[in-house]
């Protein structure tokens, strides 16, 4: 005999007084975006472990031409810079990125062949101005983090692999959240109060998803952070968060890097491949207070910006506008002075990439990261634990909540449900969209089993 549909359990009808509750419909759509979103959640978790500890990774694959060979006062940058130019004889020097400690001196350039948005990069010793190698770099990030950073962002498939970790993080803290309406109501139910610790003496199932309530209960807050702010830079949500900060004039304030009315040269920026510019316009922007690493970045037509990169709280991110020609600071933009929401945002968008705190920041992503991993491998084993054994009923999987949940919801629920769906789905829209997808699909399901079976469909409780 065949194995049953996975929501066909039983042969009830559905009780003429139900009771009415959000948590049925609850149950029923944790249950389906944990079994259907938990390998996009898979890909991300284990994808993002990874790009967290990519200074570990580089140092790794990369310190003999990342750590300086040898100590000692660093040396002009234009010398540093003249002989990055000789190793690439080729290329346009369109920025330095200025360490500190024992980094080497990074010499951005633009080069004939390279992909669009890749540069090669030439690492200088900066106490002896010794080349010391050369990468092609996507932002400044080594290929291992370039390539990490692919596979969490997009699969290296491009922008359109960017709906797996839209859809991952669209969905997170729906499963989050329902699962703690989920566990409240259980523990409500059975007059237990162990949200923090499994139930003791218990068993099969029931064991599983005791240590899976437990486990969720703990990673909660770290799982709607890691919703949140993975999707303030995705593609479709990304852009309505966007469109939130500049309607709300949030954004941080873009750097002034025109030079009209700037000295005497009209306009007119200086060279890059001139390599005394840079020590002049580094002076400046260090006399103007951006102490630490910084990465200046060179124009033919406009002012040099100079801007501190150092994420690590408390962060350094100031720019300023150098005119490389006089080497006077035109425009400034202090991190200080930015939104409230441009800072949160900034910091959500550092914590989630495991720089904020540095190894702390790195050591909780890993522990959270693995949390998920684990919450997912015990919500698989719940399903196959459920799954029916007798002998004329097998299958391969546990059963499925009831259908028709949404007959028990009550009229304080459903009245603003519509327009609250509505508002969440124009905010997520991968989240609406495949939501849509599911009800359509989940219904038509629904209505060819019924004309298909001669008994009507089945309901079954989770206990």
């Amino acid at each position: 005999m065949s194995a049953p549909p996975l929501d066909d359990v039983s042969t009830r009808e559905t009780p003429a007084a139900t009771r009415w509750s959000v948590v049925p419909l609850l149950r029923r759509l944790h249950f389906y975006a944990g079994v259907l979103v938990a390998p996009f959640l898979v890909v991300a978790a284990t994808s993002g472990l990874l790009y967290a500890f990519t200074p570990q990774i580089d140092d790794l694959l990369y310190g003999d031409v990342l750590t300086a060979a040898s100590t000692g006062a660093p040396r002009p940058l234009a010398e540093q810079v003249s002989a990055a130019q000789a190793a690439v004889p080729d290329g346009t020097v369109t920025g330095v990125l200025v360490g500190e400690a024992d980094a080497t001196t990074q010499v951005v350039f633009s080069a004939p062949g390279l992909a669009e948005e890749h540069s090669t990069t030439v690492y200088v010793d900066p106490s002896s101005a010794r080349v010391q190698g050369r990468l092609t770099t996507w932002f400044g990030s080594t290929p291992v983090t370039t390539w990490l950073d692919g596979l969490h962002r997009n699969l290296n498939l491009g922008e359109t692999g960017r709906l797996y970790s839209e859809l991952a993080a669209s969905w997170l803290w729906v499963i989050s959240l329902a699962g703690v309406v989920l566990w409240l109501a259980r523990q409500r139910k059975a007059r237990r109060r162990t949200l923090v610790v499994p139930e003791k003496g218990a068993k099969g199932v029931r064991r599983t998803r005791s240590w899976h309530a437990t486990l969720g209960m703990w990673t909660l807050i770290g799982a709607l952070f890691l919703s949140a702010t993975g999707l303030t830079w995705s593609t479709y949500a990304g852009e309505n968060f966007a469109a939130a900060l500049t309607a709300l004039n949030a954004k941080a304030p873009t750097l002034d890097t025109e030079l009209s009315g700037h000295g005497d040269h009209g306009g007119g920026g200086a060279a890059p491949s001139d390599p005394a510019t840079f020590d002049r316009v580094l002076g400046s922007a260090r006399a103007a207070g951006l102490d630490g690493p910084v990465q200046i970045t060179a124009s033919s037509d406009a002012a040099w910006t100079v801007a501190q990169v150092d994420n690590t709280w408390p962060v350094r991110l100031d720019k300023v506008a150098v005119d490389p020609s006089t080497a006077a600071v035109t425009a400034r933009a202090d991190f200080a002075d930015r939104p409230l929401l441009a800072k949160l945002s900034s910091y959500g968008i550092q914590a989630h990439m495991g720089r904020l705190f540095g190894i702390a920041n790195q050591i909780a992503l890993f522990l959270l990261a693995g949390a998920i991993l684990a919450l997912i491998v015990l919500g698989y084993r719940m399903w196959w634990q459920r799954r029916p054994t007798r002998s004329d009923r097998r299958a391969p999987a546990g059963t499925a909540p009831q259908r028709g949940a949404w007959q028990q919801l009550p009229l304080w629920f459903l009245v603003p449900a519509p327009l609250a769906l509505i508002a969440i789905g124009w905010a997520i829209p991968l989240l609406g969209l495949s939501l849509i997808a599911f009800l359509i699909l989940d219904a038509t399901i629904g209505v060819w089993r019924r004309r298909t079976t001669k008994q009507p469909e089945a309901l079954t409780t989770t206990d």
